[in-house]
Formats: C-alpha cells, structure tokens, sequence
C-alpha cells in the first residue's frame, strides 16, 4: 500500500496533541480516532482497525487527546478521561484542522476529504458530541465497544450516520448502546458482534470490527 505516514502536532483549543497521520494514495476520506478510557493513539486494537481504513483507501489520524501532563493527571485520578465535554472539545479542534486541509501534502485536493470518527469506549460519546457541533464536516461516525450514553442530550441531535460495534458477550454495554441507539436517528444501526467481549480479544472480531468500520465509512462518506 502506497501511503504518507506522518507524527504530526495539532493545535486543539490552548493545547497542542500529537497524532499520526497516514494517508494512502488516492484516499476518498480521512477518519479521526477517539480513543477510549485509559488508551491512546498506540492502542494495537485502534491501530489494526486504522490498518485495514488505509487498505481501503482511507487516511487516518490517531490522536492522543491528553497533554502529557493531562495523562499524568489522569493515571492518578481517572477523571479526564471521563470529561466528556473537555475531549468532545478537542476532538472538535482537530476537525477543524483537518477541515482546513492545510496538512494534505503539495498536489492533493486541499480541504475535500470528508471526515469520520472512530470513537472507542469514553470516546464514542465525545465522537457523537464532536458531529453534533460539526454537522457540516463529520458525515459517519462508527462506535466500538462505547459508551454513547455518555453523550447524553447530544444523542437526539447527531445527524451522522452512525454505526455501534458491541461484542456479544459485553452486556452491560450492549444494554446501553441499545438504550442510546433509540434516541438516535433512524439511520443509526448496532451491530453484534457474536463471541466478543468488551475488548474484542476473541480470535477474529476485531478483524470483524474492522471491516464492518472501513464498509462503513466507503459506504457514508461522500465522494
């Protein structure tokens, strides 16, 4: 696969975070990972699903949305991982960034690739809450394993197309990802993923994440 791969720093707000970005040749798209509580942008399960984005024809940019102090913070409290409204915020500054365009290398059609969002866990919720305050830049959001609950009011207003991911075996989050899918548009779908746990460790259903994601995310992005 033919892709620019690149560590690049974002300005988000009064912070600047660290992400990296791989853009495939011919990329129709580009989606944005929310990472989950107590993850980052090194997550192997984030970085498997971002792979099999790049095999079709998809860009990426993982995204630590913590400072380096923040995440010192965080490993003693737990709590910014949980501040929905502090995470939606940053992940709304680098849409913002990424709608300028300004990072496509020299030759490439700047600001014309549609944006999606990958949320995980605790990121889910600020994906949903970030499309809701860019509805005319985030067109697909795809959820696995989270909590889009947390997104709270913001559920009744997301109007992209959104798919949850749940392992079978995860109930209590499938109880809840089914209790947020009816407050979501009708164009919303959850998905089972049969045998999985929260952690999709099963042999093959990360896999099966991944394509259902990448079928996603041709499928609703435009162009």
């Amino acid at each position: 696969m033919d892709a620019r791969t690149t560590e690049t720093t974002i300005p988000a707000g009064n912070v600047r975070l660290v992400g990296d970005l791989v853009v495939p040749a011919g990329a129709r798209g580009i989606v944005l990972f929310a990472h989950g509580s107590g993850s980052s942008r090194h997550s192997p399960r984030n970085r498997m699903v971002a792979e099999a984005l790049n095999r079709s024809a998809l860009a990426t940019l993982l995204v630590d949305l913590l400072t380096g102090a923040e995440e010192e913070i965080d490993d003693r409290t737990g709590e910014l991982r949980f501040d929905i409204g502090l995470l939606t915020g940053r992940l709304v500054g680098i849409v913002d960034w990424l709608a300028d365009g300004e990072w496509l290398a020299d030759g490439e059609p700047a600001g014309r690739l549609p944006i999606g969002l990958f949320g995980a866990s605790t990121g889910a919720a600020a994906a949903l809450s970030a499309a809701v305050q860019r509805p005319d830049q985030v067109y697909a959001v795809v959820s696995r394993g989270g909590r889009p609950d947390l997104a709270g009011a913001d559920l009744r207003r997301v109007r992209a197309e959104t798919l949850l991911l749940v392992g079978g075996l995860d109930d209590e989050v499938l109880r809840l990802n089914n209790r947020a899918l009816a407050d979501l548009d009708a164009g919303a779908e959850l998905r089972v993923v049969p045998g999985a746990s929260h952690l999709f460790e099963e042999p093959g259903t990360l896999q099966q994440v991944a394509r259902e994601a990448a079928d996603w995310f041709v499928s609703h992005l435009p162009g």
